[in-house]
């Protein structure tokens, strides 16, 4: 097990459709995108934020699923 702290807080992001990208970005005084995973449909990813991840940024159809609630993106 690692020793590296984080909020604990998990999510879950589940792609309704293929090509949804899930980007994270980075905590501190310059905000960069630091990882990046493409999810196609039925597809779920489960992510924590860490003391390196402090957002995370949903692009396509998907459900995302945090202790705050459940919330789909927009489809445009």
């Amino acid at each position: 097990m690692s020793n590296q702290k984080s909020s604990g807080d998990f999510f879950v992001i589940k792609a309704l459709e293929d090509g949804v990208n899930v980007i994270g970005l980075t905590r501190g005084t310059d905000t960069r995108f630091h990882h990046s995973e493409k999810l196609d449909t039925g597809e779920v990813m489960i992510a924590q934020f860490t003391e390196h991840t402090s957002a995370v940024k949903v692009r396509g159809k998907a459900v995302i699923q945090t202790s705050h609630g459940e919330m789909n993106t927009e489809a445009e």
